[in-house]
């Protein structure tokens, strides 16, 4: 998935992007969950970070995130 498919799934699951510093795009959610995603253009995120992203920020199980898409 690239940043940009990732950023409309946690924008769905209500993060807001706070700020953006160079190509990492800061998103936080009301409840104080926060998350960084790398925003390089043309590349994928790796998939061993995407898992981290999906269980340790955003605290949910992969079939939510697949169910948000």
């Amino acid at each position: 998935m690239t940043a940009v498919d990732i950023a409309k799934v946690i924008d769905k699951l209500k993060f807001k992007c706070k700020r953006q510093s160079g190509s990492h795009m800061f998103f936080e959610h009301a409840d104080g969950r926060t998350t960084i995603i790398p925003n390089h253009p043309g590349t994928k995120v790796d998939r061993g970070l995407l898992n981290k992203i999906i269980k340790k920020d955003l605290k949910i199980t992969r079939e939510t995130f697949l169910k948000k898409r």
